[in-house]
């Protein structure tokens, strides 16, 4: 089985480079399953009804979300529908799903979303503990493989995270800092891991953002209101090959388009 796990949609413009790239992306790799991180993709921050609506006519399995994921109000018409996940360690009684079970030849797949706690200016529940009561969870539904997108600024949270599910989580990647790491491995009890795997959205830009307002912000110190950069756009994603008898990933390469 392969799983194909895309980077951060920026803004429309990263939206439209992923409708041009996705099909033939799927089709020159034999993708099984498709993740895609949501969670800037109006404006540069949450998703919109009309969004969502133009994503579920791709062929994408799960849409994840993150520190943006009620960045547009009108997501609250849509975040029951399992398709679309926001971080499971969100606090207890909001609404939307932590996680979701995918079905694929017969096989169930468990995608997990799950936001970090370092430098991440939102309130949330320990993710290293609410791990472990997802996978319990996913266990009881007897769902074997499972994939988490692990939404984090801080690099050692994500190392961490990957040595804490190893053998537990077939595969891991982080998302939320736009820049894709190389630094994808298997780990010894056989998780895929990679600590972030980049972003779809402008290539000439301050991760996303327009480079001269970026700028001014870092220069003055002044609350500049960041804007989308413009432009040629890029694809970043990772793939994940996996034993499903195993239930262990056996090969991991990144996607730069």
């Amino acid at each position: 089985m392969k799983v194909l796990a895309v980077g951060d949609l920026v803004g429309e413009n990263g939206l439209e480079k992923l409708k041009k790239n996705l099909r033939n992306l799927q089709e020159a790799e034999n993708i099984d399953l498709t993740i895609v991180n949501s969670e800037n993709v109006a404006g540069g921050m949450g998703i919109t009804n009309k969004i969502f609506q133009e994503l579920n006519k791709m062929n994408i399995d799960v849409i994840t979300m993150g520190n943006h994921t009620w960045g547009k109000k009108d997501i609250f018409s849509f975040i029951t529908n399992p398709k679309i996940i926001r971080p499971a360690n969100y606090s207890k009684g909001v609404p939307g799903h932590g996680y979701t079970i995918v079905e694929k030849n017969g096989i169930k797949i468990g995608v997990i979303n799950l936001i970090g706690r370092t430098d991440m200016p939102v309130l949330s529940e320990n993710p290293f503990t609410k791990i472990d009561e997802v996978i319990e969870n996913l266990d009881k539904e007897n769902v074997n493989i499972k994939i988490l997108d692990f939404h984090a600024e801080a690099t050692a949270e994500k190392i961490a995270m990957g040595y804490y599910v190893d053998g537990r989580i077939t595969a891991i990647f982080g998302t939320h800092t736009h820049v894709q790491t190389a630094d994808e491995k298997i780990l010894e009890k056989g998780t895929g891991y990679i600590t972030d795997i980049g972003m779809t959205g402008p290539e000439k830009s301050v991760i996303g953002m327009d480079i001269d307002t970026s700028l001014k912000r870092f220069v003055t110190s002044l609350p500049e209101r960041y804007k989308l950069a413009e432009g040629k756009c890029i694809l970043n994603g990772v793939i994940f090959e996996i034993d499903v008898e195993k239930n262990r990933t056996i090969d991991i390469y990144r996607i730069d388009v």
